[in-house]
């Protein structure tokens, strides 16, 4: 089995800073890319960033040139700024990654972080 755990939300003014940050555990077989996703109320889940196996990065739209997606072993990081009460949302974790013996690629999904930007 994968764990798939975030942590860093908050409350923080618009303007400001936050850094989630993502940890895959368990019995991983191999682990492929890790990404970002949020969603609100009523909205379906919508691609923040995502890190691939090699490096390259995607982000959205709304999500470039104010957010930074890293990546160290399992864990992944989303450096944000310049948030905006728009990025108010709940931030989700999203690992590929084969678990031992499984013999096959699976996505694993974090239980999600709030992240409120308002003064």
């Amino acid at each position: 089995q994968v764990y798939v755990m975030e942590s860093g939300g908050g409350l923080v003014q618009p303007g400001g800073s936050l850094e989630l940050s993502c940890e895959a555990s368990g019995n991983i077989y191999s682990l492929n890319g890790m990404g970002w996703y949020r969603q609100v109320p009523g909205k379906q889940r919508e691609l923040v960033a995502f890190i691939h196996t090699g490096g390259s990065t995607d982000y959205s739209d709304s999500a470039k040139a104010r957010f930074t997606i890293s990546r160290e072993n399992r864990v992944s990081y989303l450096q944000m700024k310049r948030l905006k009460p728009e990025d108010t949302a709940v931030y989700y974790c999203k690992v590929n990654a084969a678990a031992s013996g499984s013999g096959r690629l699976d996505v694993y999904w974090g239980q999600g972080t709030q992240v409120t930007v308002s003064s």
